[in-house]
């Protein structure tokens, strides 16, 4: 009975308005400016208008900033940083993350200064990432990093998980609360899946075939990343059916693709080997899935901290995903631009798609090629190539397709690969490729009726 008395009216209260204020920021569908847009994205455009030409400078500092951070960090090794476990994960990261970070910076300063190698700083690659792409990133990551713990610390994803088990199993074949990671990914950023992932695979909620799975499959791309990705294609009017056809695609692609190699040969054994145990997400005998699922979201709620706690979660998450993924964008994205623009390798890699797109009647089939492997590089890539597209349903093709690809390796791929997740760098770009092919008849099949 000790846990009924702790669900007072506070707790009650605790789990509600935080969560309901969550779902209306993040998920509200609002109509502004003749557009369907969520209202997160609404206050990150004010800020981009408030911050103006500054915002690139102030981009430069922070990759600068962190670059430099790191490299005092690896070489001096300061107390007041190895000492704070954040700090520390922020700051003294591996060899390959610090060269990342330092070439962002070199990068950044060369484009911003306008000097050094065109192929670096031109408006195709490097100045593209710098003026178009990070100073909207900037300005989401603020907004959504600080109020993610709204959905997060309040029970909502718990109450959803609950809810959840009863599909999960039985269509994916996933643990119910894989679909809190799923939630966290598609409402805040990929990276917050995968850490969610990384750290239950730690604990041994997961299995390896399981960790793989949903690595893999459940990052998906956040509300706010697909509306910047189909704003890139001028089509932001069709918010609301391009992201019904991602969600749909991916839910396809998610019942398909853990079923084929390299993941369906993963063992369901633990990260020490140990067998799969019983399910622990049985709902107890006498409860009903939603008392049960409410129940367990007010506990949740109960154990939440203040307003502190909350703004100073808020704050490791902006601090972690403007200084963590910005300059991994400016990094791998300029050089996967490089590649793109100034190598025909994706266009190569793009050749056996044109029979494909053409069956499809996806019209522009040769230059829609091009973009279909270059996401493997960065999700922005193939949105950034589209825009010169000058047919509308292939440029709704092409940014639906770039989203529901999930692994590009500026920022999930490079996760994944940095976690315990048991997955190589090959084994992704199979994955890439199993998902493009299972994704791109659908989401031709929905633009055709669409268009």
């Amino acid at each position: 009975m000790a846990e009924k008395q702790n669900h007072n009216i506070k707790t009650i209260l605790t789990f509600i308005i935080p969560s309901l204020i969550g779902l209306l920021l993040f998920m509200t569908p609002i109509s502004y400016q003749d557009a369907i847009t969520i209202p997160i994205a609404i206050v990150s455009k004010g800020l981009q208008a408030l911050l103006g030409t500054w915002l690139t400078a102030i981009v430069t500092g922070v990759v600068c900033f962190t670059a430099i951070a790191t490299v005092v960090t690896k070489l001096l090794k300061p107390t007041f940083v190895t000492q704070n476990g954040f700090l520390n994960s922020l700051l003294n990261v591996t060899p390959m993350w610090l060269i990342i970070r330092v070439l962002g910076a070199v990068f950044i300063l060369l484009t911003f200064a306008q000097v050094g190698p065109e192929a670096i700083r031109s408006g195709d690659t490097g100045a593209l990432v710098l003026n178009d792409l990070l100073p909207v990133l900037f300005c989401v990551f603020i907004f959504a990093g600080m109020l993610l713990p709204l959905l997060l610390n309040f029970g909502l994803l718990e109450l959803f998980g609950t809810l959840l088990t009863k599909i999960m199993r039985p269509v994916f074949n996933l643990p119910g609360r894989s679909a809190i990671d799923c939630m966290a990914s598609w409402l805040g950023d990929g990276s917050v899946g995968i850490l969610m992932t990384s750290k239950q695979y730690e604990a041994r909620f997961y299995t390896q075939r399981e960790a793989a799975v949903i690595g893999t499959t459940f990052s998906a791309v956040s509300i706010t990343f697909s509306l910047v990705v189909i704003s890139q294609v001028k089509l932001e009017h069709m918010f609301v059916p391009f992201y019904l056809t991602v969600c749909f695609a991916g839910l396809m692609a998610a019942i398909i693709v853990p079923k084929l190699p390299p993941l369906s040969w993963k063992k369901d054994t633990y990260i020490d080997d140990t067998p799969r145990h019983p399910d622990d997400e049985v709902i107890p005998a006498g409860k009903g899935v939603l008392s049960w699922g409410v129940e367990q979201a007010l506990n949740k709620a109960s154990k939440a901290g203040g307003i502190k706690h909350t703004l100073t979660d808020g704050m490791k998450n902006v601090i972690d995903m403007v200084f963590g993924v910005i300059p991994v964008v400016m990094a791998i994205g300029t050089v996967a631009l490089i590649v793109a623009e100034h190598t025909p390798i994706f266009d190569y890699l793009g050749m056996p798609f044109i029979p494909l797109l053409e069956l499809l009647q996806v019209p522009e089939a040769t230059a829609a090629s091009k973009t279909i492997v270059v996401g493997f590089a960065d999700m922005f890539l193939p949105s950034i190539l589209a825009s010169s597209i000058e047919s509308d349903m292939t440029r709704f093709i092409i940014a639906a397709m770039s989203v529901t690809q999930l692994i590009y390796m500026s920022e999930v791929g490079a996760l994944l690969i940095g976690s315990k997740i048991p997955v190589n760098i090959l084994e992704l770009f199979v994955v890439f490729i199993l998902r493009t092919l299972v994704t791109l008849p659908i989401i031709a099949g929905v633009a055709h009726l669409i268009f």
